[in-house]
């Protein structure tokens, strides 16, 4: 296993003023982040407003979990996703989260889920048609890696409809996340939310369309009926909040289905891009890899069923989102006065949880910066509010073992047909604005891989 570390984010080790961050922000959020977080259970200071960077563990069980109430997603979160999402799961506070929450739960229970791996299976068989195809020439993993888990979404929410324009919601949505997606002064200096942001002014049409697809195509469902196997769309559909009786309006369905649809293929994307370009960089974890997916699949693509017996791929996709968590930083807004790791938290103070700092934290992980899956052999060893790539407590994310699942399958059945090898000079970059995303592609040379006789 190789000693040297995967690329990653240099954090700063100076205080900046506004504008400083502003910039640096607008670049690379995480460029923001002091050093000192990887080494100090909380870091505070002022760049507009007071805030606060959380990494000790038993404070964040107390903001995720004891005070959830107390710590709603900060206003900054809000401004830049509600324009495009509303009132959905991920914005939601209180109540209105709740009964959606609730409403929503049994569509992505573990039966379910299951249900819709043949589609995961198929999309990591044309992905590895695609790969093959490609010859001896690079190929951009990542945007593969898009390009595949937007077909599962596209296919487990609409099941293939005709009514549902995939490539064009895609395009809107990545069109809205340039523009808008982009932290603006006026959010930093908590500015409020009527005042134009110049980014949402610029993604309009943009976000029109795409809300306008999503409306159209929750309304011909509904006329339409479910048809075989229920996809999200039909269970969300027939989802009722067991203790209010209340269901989704096609507002709400729209902007929950926009949800997991950002959600549902970036992330997951995200995390097997960043796997693959780890198993590239580290040869001695992907042969390992490689002889456990031979060994389970004999040549086949991967299946649901198959997945509780790939136990060190799960634990490379694991350590990958500990590296590189594709939402790698959050935040929150106390509502009240409170005390966080002796310190004092003033009622409208942003606290700041930055996933990333946290995962390569030197008090919490041996070696953070080194690439080693085994860490995650015994899931028990790992503290709990250590390790939050779907952060924790009610708000878990909700899609959270739907995405394990199809990244388990594409990782393992590309891992079993291909060596991946690196391409010299094109080591992707670890950038975010909404996610951490591998900027300038991640650019690998795949082989056919031989099989054991």
């Amino acid at each position: 296993m190789r000693s040297d570390s995967p690329v990653h984010v240099p954090l700063v080790t100076r205080p900046m003023g506004v504008l400083a961050s502003l910039g640096a922000a607008r670049r690379n959020v995480l460029s923001i982040i002091p050093e000192l977080a990887t080494r100090q259970p909380m870091v505070s200071g002022r760049t507009g407003k007071r805030w606060h960077m959380v990494m000790d563990p038993d404070a964040l069980r107390r903001v995720l979990l004891e005070e959830i109430e107390n710590y709603p997603k900060s206003l900054v979160t809000k401004n830049l996703l509600k324009p495009a999402i509303g009132e959905s799961l991920f914005i939601a506070e209180g109540a209105h989260w709740r009964w959606q929450r609730r409403a929503a739960a049994p569509a992505f229970s573990h039966r379910n889920v299951m249900n819709l791996a043949p589609i995961m299976s198929a999309a990591a068989t044309r992905s590895a048609e695609r790969i093959a195809a490609a010859g001896p020439r690079a190929v951009d993993v990542a945007a593969d890696m898009v390009r595949t888990t937007f077909d599962v979404i596209a296919d487990v929410t609409f099941s293939g409809d005709g009514s549902f324009d995939a490539d064009a919601v895609h395009n809107a949505i990545d069109a809205y996340i340039a523009e808008a997606g982009k932290i603006s002064l006026f959010d930093i200096l908590g500015f409020p939310d009527w005042v134009p942001r110049p980014g949402r002014i610029m993604s309009g049409a943009a976000l029109r369309q795409m809300k306008s697809i999503a409306d159209e195509a929750v309304e011909a469902r509904r006329a339409r009926g479910p048809e075989g196997v229920p996809d999200l769309l039909d269970l969300l559909l027939a989802g009722e909040d067991p203790e209010t009786k209340r269901s989704m309006n096609t507002a709400e369905l729209c902007d929950n289905l926009l949800t997991f649809i950002v959600a549902g293929h970036e992330t997951t994307a995200l995390t097997l891009a960043w796997s693959l370009y780890l198993c590239a960089f580290d040869p001695d974890v992907q042969d390992r890899a490689r002889a456990e997916a031979q060994s389970v699949l004999q040549g086949r693509a991967a299946t649901g069923e198959d997945v509780a017996n790939l136990p060190f791929i799960r634990q490379i996709a694991d350590e990958a989102l500990r590296l590189y968590p594709p939402a790698a930083m959050v935040s929150r807004t106390a509502r009240k006065a409170d005390t966080l790791c002796g310190r004092e938290v003033r009622a409208g103070d942003t606290v700041i949880l930055p996933i990333y700092a946290l995962h390569r934290h030197h008090q919490l992980w041996d070696d953070p910066d080194a690439f080693r899956p085994d860490r995650f052999a015994d899931r028990k060893a790992i503290r709990r509010y250590t390790y939050l790539p779907f952060g924790d407590g009610p708000r878990v994310c909700i899609g959270a073992s739907f995405a394990m699942q199809e990244a388990v399958i594409v990782l393992a059945t590309l891992l079993s047909r291909f060596r991946f090898t690196p391409v010299a000079g094109r080591d992707p970059e670890p950038v975010m604005i909404l996610t951490l995303r591998p900027e300038g592609g991640v650019w690998l040379q795949a082989e056919p891989a031989t099989r054991p006789e």
